[in-house]
């Protein structure tokens, strides 16, 4: 498990499970000879995407960031089209820190895809329970409302069995919560309606999780959205805005998709300063 420290936050990624997702579909209308020289492609033209939890350790609270892929939640014909070659290994990554799923207090959710949302709950004796029972969960109200009645479009993403189990522990927001301290969730829309990133400012320390505004490295350019966002003209101005933003502060960028760095710093020109890659991974 990859681990940093930035200001007084703690951050430890947790083994949430993997998917291959269509290159294509993840880099929208930008040609494949551009993308394909800034993230790797196996022959099926699929990119792997990590779905990794951020374990966020701050002013004494312990919060998850995104929920993983989760296990038995996909069948045997959703693992092969989306490249679950992996599922989730949190609860072995919690025992290693000393540390279970009662343990956590918040779980942040950027949006509630099923990617990012399947780790929510879980099966035991035959019912899905909460992953995290004793944990606040925070997501936008926009999200919230479309998970509970999907559209037509979006209703092969928004799953019930990924929000009933937890429906009493959700807390929702407008446009913006700080959660803690310096610690905000901050709606804008795009990748879906109700997508949020999440911002933690600490005096001269700050990172910023744009979630699916930027899922990849690959994703810098602010002009390359995902054929997957709803409002992909949204998308666009707010990673402009966040990344304008953070280029100013020296920010960290950190991932929760992505299959070689956990982080990122740049300058204010948008060149790499600092990065935390994370380790490799061997599927069978």
């Amino acid at each position: 498990m990859e681990k940093m420290k930035i200001g007084r936050a703690s951050l430890t990624w947790l083994d949430g499970g993997v998917t291959h997702m269509d290159g294509g579909a993840m880099f929208g209308v930008v040609p494949k000879p551009l993308w394909s020289k800034k993230y790797p492609v196996n022959e099926r033209n699929q990119i792997e995407l990590r779905t990794d939890p951020i374990l966020l350790e701050v002013d004494g609270k312990k919060v998850i960031i995104d929920a993983g892929i989760g296990n038995d939640k996909l069948n045997e014909k959703q693992m092969r089209n989306f490249g679950v070659l992996e599922e989730s290994k949190i609860d072995a990554c919690l025992e290693e820190l000393s540390l279970s799923r009662e343990d956590i207090d918040m779980v942040l959710m950027t949006h509630l895809h099923f990617d990012h949302a399947c780790g929510l709950s879980r099966w035991e004796n035959g019912k899905l329970t909460s992953s995290f029972p004793n944990a606040v969960i925070y997501t936008s109200q926009t999200e919230w409302d479309e998970m509970r009645n999907p559209n037509i479009r979006s209703q092969n993403t928004y799953w019930k069995a990924n929000w009933e189990p937890v429906r009493e522990q959700i807390h929702t927001f407008v446009d913006r919560l700080e959660i803690l301290p310096g610690l905000q969730m901050i709606h804008t829309s795009g990748h879906s309606d109700g997508h949020s990133i999440i911002v933690f400012e600490d005096k001269e320390d700050l990172f910023i999780h744009m979630a699916d505004l930027m899922p990849t490295h690959a994703h810098q350019n602010v002009l390359w959205a995902l054929a997957y966002d709803d409002y992909p003209v949204t998308s666009v101005h707010e990673k402009e805005k966040w990344m304008k933003y953070g280029y100013q502060k020296n920010a960290w960028y950190v991932f929760y998709h992505d299959a070689i760095y956990r982080a990122l710093r740049f300058d204010k020109d948008g060149s790499i300063i600092d990065r935390v890659k994370q380790k490799e991974h061997s599927y069978t």
